[in-house]
Parts: structure tokens; C-alpha cells; sequence
């Protein structure tokens, strides 16, 4: 006899997240390394700019895995390492004019498959959608919305 607590609608909600998250990451393939997902995180952030931690608790990456994709991406000079001019304990990433010309030319294709995929919302689903996953984010990872006032940061010394 199956244990109704299987049947849940809260699994179910989880599950269906699960599954959409790995649809979207399956169709948008290579094209959503951690390349594009720091760069897009950057890019979108105040002064093209984040604390290291911030940018860790908002993208999809172990800390060691986000530290080997920052530390390619300065090597490329895509980004780079500004420390905290008020806590030294504080880095943080900023995407450089180079490493935002690299994510403009791989934004088309991008949100191609991402309007293809959506393209079964409406704009008011979309709207709502959104909302709704903003509010999930504030509840299980609060630490993904960046601080309001990062405060100043100069460049460390390569």
C-alpha cells in the first residue's frame, strides 16, 4: 500500500520546477555555461557589479566551481576581482567593456530558445509567473537577492 503523503500536491509543485528547471538548462544546452550566467548576473546588477557571495547564492554553481568560472573569466579579462574599500574580507566581481561585448554577442541566441520555450505564456502568465517565483526565491534562498548597497570597491591588484 502506497503511503499517501507520496501524493502530496507540494511534490508535485517541486517536481514540475524540477523538471522545467532541467528542460530549460537541456534546450539552451552549451549555451548556458557558467560563462553566460556570471556575465548575465553581472551585467544586470548596479555598476555591472557583485559581492562574490552574492553572486555565489544567485547562480546555479558550487563555490568552487564559481571560483574556477571567475578565475577564467579574469584570466580573459572578461571580469574582474575589486576589493571592498570598507570590509577587506568583502570581493567583488565587475564585469569589464570586454566581458559585456562577449555576453551582447551571445544574447540572441540565447533568448531565442528562451522565447521559444516560454512562447506557450501569455504575457499576463508571464507577468504572474514571475511574481510567483520571485516570492518562492525570497523563501527558500533569500540570500539570492542582492544587498541594496554594496558599497564602494576599488581593483586588487592582478
Amino acid at each position: 500500500m502506497a503511503c499517501s503523503s507520496l501524493d502530496d500536491p507540494r511534490i508535485t509543485l517541486a517536481g514540475l520546477l524540477f523538471e522545467v528547471h532541467d528542460g530549460l538548462t537541456t534546450r539552451l544546452g552549451a549555451k548556458r555555461s557558467p560563462t553566460i550566467e556570471v556575465l548575465i548576473r553581472l551585467a544586470r546588477s548596479p555598476d555591472r557589479s557583485l559581492r562574490m557571495s552574492d553572486l555565489a547564492a544567485q547562480v546555479t554553481m558550487s563555490a568552487s566551481g564559481l571560483s574556477r568560472a571567475i578565475d577564467r573569466l579574469v584570466a580573459t579579462g572578461s571580469i574582474e576581482r575589486l576589493a571592498c574599500d570598507y570590509d577587506r574580507r568583502v570581493v567583488h566581481a565587475r564585469l569589464t567593456d570586454q566581458g559585456l561585448a562577449e555576453i551582447e554577442a551571445m544574447l540572441p541566441e540565447h533568448l531565442r530558445v528562451l522565447e521559444e520555450s516560454f512562447s506557450v505564456l501569455t504575457p499576463t502568465e508571464r507577468d504572474r509567473f514571475e511574481a510567483t517565483l520571485r516570492k518562492l526565491r525570497g523563501q527558500v534562498n533569500p540570500e539570492a537577492v542582492q544587498a541594496s548597497d554594496p558599497g564602494p570597491v576599488r581593483a586588487t591588484a592582478p
